[in-house]
């Protein structure tokens, strides 16, 4: 079959291989037809060194696909269902998932070191343990979660890791308040879903910040009230708070960079949301003065921060209710041979979501 290779990391292009064969199938295991898969930034920060991912791996976590084939004792699944493929599945029996905190299992992140795909000249990984750049993969049943008929793959994949991410942070970490103050910073698909996610609870002001001209405005129609490169971002926050900082401040970038800006950005007791995934040696510095006497809360928030399965399903029924617009995320597709198009949108900031139609 085909997919989308990273050889070394570092690599800034993907090579798409006819000999790549999807393994590891058997009991609690699933086999999936990939129908559509989305690019994250994740992605290219995995190909990048940022995230650690052994090598050489098969890219995309953000996927949807139907079932081919299942392992002997899974109960939930058929051939012929469709699936969104979670890359954090729950195990539903650690103290994270006991605690009712399942967006913080680790179960899934073992996947990640243990190759489920080969070739002649050795194996493969997966990153995050599923490897949605090919045309098939298999992953524990617990990653396919099913999916209505009359959900389209193209839109599935967005669900599965983009929209989740950012409606999560805005809807369960940050908890917006109706009437307040909220700006973004990274206006990518993960940031415009924290943008909807914002309208929906109801604040007053979104102010969109990205250097892209393309990206603020569609922020605007996404649901953003302002829109403004970083360097107008102080005058923004004079305008529409008086100078005092937002109530809410999403950091949607992943640099230690953007997420000091967006803390001087939140106003004393306000509340910063991390949301993108930054790299390891990459440190945020605060001194212990300001921590004590500004207030603010520091708010990490994993793969949307809450219940995945339950994201997922609030997440299609608000989409089938017209109260967020997922298709218009969706600004380019691509055939898995143009893969390398879609990387070049994705860093030139293009596109917010590029489709990969496998």
């Amino acid at each position: 079959m085909r997919a989308a290779v990273l050889h070394e990391i570092g690599q800034e292009k993907l090579e798409v291989h006819d000999d790549v064969e999807a393994v590891g199938f058997g009991p609690g295991k699933v086999r999936v037809r990939v129908r559509a898969t989305g690019l994250c930034h994740s992605d290219l920060s995995a190909m990048s060194g940022v995230l650690p991912q052994p090598a050489p791996f098969v890219p995309g976590h953000e996927g949807a696909g139907e079932i081919l084939e299942v392992g002997e004792g899974v109960r939930h699944l058929k051939a012929g269902d469709r699936v969104v493929l979670c890359w954090l599945p729950a195990c539903g029996a650690c103290p994270a998932c006991k605690r009712g905190q399942t967006q913080l299992c680790l179960a899934g992140f073992m996947n990640a070191g243990t190759p489920n795909f080969k070739r002649t000249s050795g194996d493969v990984f997966g990153f995050a343990g599923t490897g949605t750049f090919a045309e098939e993969v298999v992953v524990d049943a617990g990653c396919a979660v099913p999916i209505p008929e009359d959900v389209p793959f193209d839109i599935a994949a967005l669900i599965g890791c983009g929209v989740t991410t950012g409606l999560g942070a805005a809807l369960n970490t940050a908890d917006v308040q109706a009437g307040s103050s909220v700006a973004v910073i990274g206006c990518g698909g993960v940031g415009i879903s924290a943008v909807q996610g914002a309208r929906l609870k109801g604040a007053a002001e979104i102010v969109a910040v990205d250097p892209v001209a393309s990206r603020r405005e569609s922020a605007l129609r996404f649901g953003a009230t302002k829109a403004v490169s970083p360097d107008e971002l102080a005058e923004a926050k004079q305008r529409v708070t008086g100078g005092e900082g937002f109530d809410y401040v999403f950091e949607v970038v992943g640099r230690s960079a953007t997420a000091r800006t967006a803390y001087e950005n939140t106003r004393r007791g306000g509340t910063l949301v991390v949301v993108g995934a930054g790299a390891m040696d990459d440190f945020l510095q605060l001194n212990m003065f300001e921590l004590f006497f500004d207030e603010k809360r520091i708010l990490p928030s994993m793969y949307g921060g809450g219940d995945v399965l339950r994201s997922y399903e609030r997440a299609i029924a608000l989409w089938r209710a017209g109260r967020i617009d997922l298709a218009g995320l969706i600004t380019h597709r691509v055939q898995l041979a143009e893969i390398n198009e879609a990387l070049d949108q994705m860093r030139t900031g293009t596109a917010l979501r590029t489709c990969i139609e496998i």
